[in-house]
């Protein structure tokens, strides 16, 4: 498995001559540099790829324009300034690291070419942003063993996990074309519901639900028919977001036997639009293990450098602002929080050598997302399934309103980010949603 090894770009005392990267809590420190593709609000310019810096983003068609690069770094750029990011992620990753430590090293405090550089900063509060990249498929995987277990204990509380669960990664297939980047807003799905007696009625949903997951931006793909060993899994690994698979649970229950989710799954997906590249994730890495008395995972997902540093230490949390808050002024309150580290059952690279085992080929672009995300205990569920266990007890909000699924009106907030002694914090910044009647 290709792992990445520290440099200057990570370095905790690297300064950026954009003031408000070395704010206190800052996501876009110098140390991130996350992609996005943005454009200026209400300027009816094309779509470019940016960096996102401080409160300012790094507007890389500007930047190549106003700049002096490498010819090798320049045509690297170029695509970039079209606002074609796929590009880029179908890179070798030693080509996609020599771009990051350019900009890096750009954007560091007492560069020479600060001076002309500095027209290349554009407010993020002034841009819009879209979904990262083109995704060509996503697949959805069912990493979060305490998300299994809590939704599997509500249907069989004797043998919550089915018996594949610790030897494959679950996934399944869904739908690119609904999916949306942060802010996206999406009515309350329609479908069968269980009826009274055995016939089922056309319906709105009345538990639609959220879910905390990681999304997983692949780089380079592979041929049809030729597998990605744990070795190289990496090395096709571009970066991850924040991914929030909304779901309608009562939809869910009556159509997901026998073959799985299918209009409960696929009405909206949402993604955050700043992409964290692997090589900043690279202090933030942990050993991978499994509970004693687990069965170790068969030698095809298995390698020493996965068990040593496969799993990343990335706290995330999930916050609600209800219509009736929303008109009041008043904040989004935090729901739960938990940590991809604790929570997943499997890692990236296991994710995208089972994907392939079968010869299945990946292109640049194409996502994956996690699974539910929550921590080991019942306040740290990643759904509202989760903590409101099926919808039994309900959740008091500080202004006195009650969930035990979501309201029409209420939006959903997904943050993450990285934090270690001896390493620049960085973040995942956010993805919200909203859903509406």
């Amino acid at each position: 498995m290709t792992t990445t090894t520290l440099n200057a770009t990570h370095d905790p005392q690297r300064r950026s001559w954009v003031a408000s990267a070395q704010a206190v809590g800052s996501d876009f420190t110098i140390q991130n540099l996350p992609y996005g593709r943005f454009r200026r609000t209400g300027r009816g310019e094309t779509w470019r790829i940016g960096v996102a810096i401080g409160d300012q983003v790094f507007d890389l068609r500007r930047a190549l324009e106003l700049g002096s690069w490498p010819v090798d770094i320049a045509a690297l750029l170029a695509p970039l300034a079209d606002g074609d990011l796929n590009s880029l992620m179908a890179r070798p990753s030693a080509t996609r690291n020599a771009l990051r430590a350019a900009i890096s090293q750009a954007l560091t405090e007492g560069d020479p070419q600060r001076a002309r550089l500095q027209a290349a900063l554009v407010p993020r509060a002034s841009v819009e942003m879209s979904v990262p990249c083109a995704i060509g498929d996503y697949t959805d995987f069912y990493t979060g063993i305490h998300h299994a277990t809590t939704v599997g204990k509500l249907f069989r509380p004797d043998n919550p996990l089915l018996p594949n669960y610790k030897w494959v990664p679950i996934g399944y297939h869904g739908r690119t074309s609904s999916i949306g980047v942060s802010g996206q807003h999406f009515r309350r799905p329609h479908g069968q519901l269980k009826g009274a007696a055995d016939a089922p009625v056309l319906g709105a949903s009345q538990r639609v639900d959220y879910e905390l997951e990681l999304g997983v931006l692949i780089g380079p793909g592979n041929a049809r028919g030729e597998a990605i060993a744990m070795a190289d899994a990496e090395e096709h690994l571009f970066g991850v977001c924040l991914l929030n698979d909304w779901s309608a649970r009562d939809l869910q229950a009556w159509e997901y036997q026998p073959l799985g989710p299918f209009l409960a799954k696929n009405f909206a997906t949402t993604v955050s639009p700043w992409v964290v590249t692997l090589e900043a994730l690279a202090p933030f890495r942990r050993a991978f293990t499994r509970p004693d008395g687990d069965p170790q995972p068969l030698p095809y997902l298995d390698s020493d450098a996965n068990r040593r540093e496969g799993a990343f230490d990335i706290a995330l949390s999930v916050w609600l602002q209800t219509a009736k808050m929303r008109a009041a002024g008043e904040a989004a309150v935090q729901l739960s929080q938990s940590n991809v580290a604790e929570s997943a059952y499997w890692t990236l690279a296991q994710l995208i050598t089972h994907h392939t085992v079968n010869g299945c080929n990946l292109v640049p672009g194409d996502l994956f997302g996690s699974g539910t995300l929550s921590g080991p205990t019942p306040e740290q569920g990643g759904s509202l399934l989760e903590l409101s266990l099926g919808g039994k007890q309900t959740i008091k909000l500080p202004n006195g309103e009650e969930r035990s699924f979501m309201q029409d009106g209420d939006t959903i907030v997904l943050r993450g980010h990285c934090e270690r002694a001896g390493a620049a914090r960085i973040g995942l910044g956010e993805v919200s949603g909203t859903l509406l009647a």
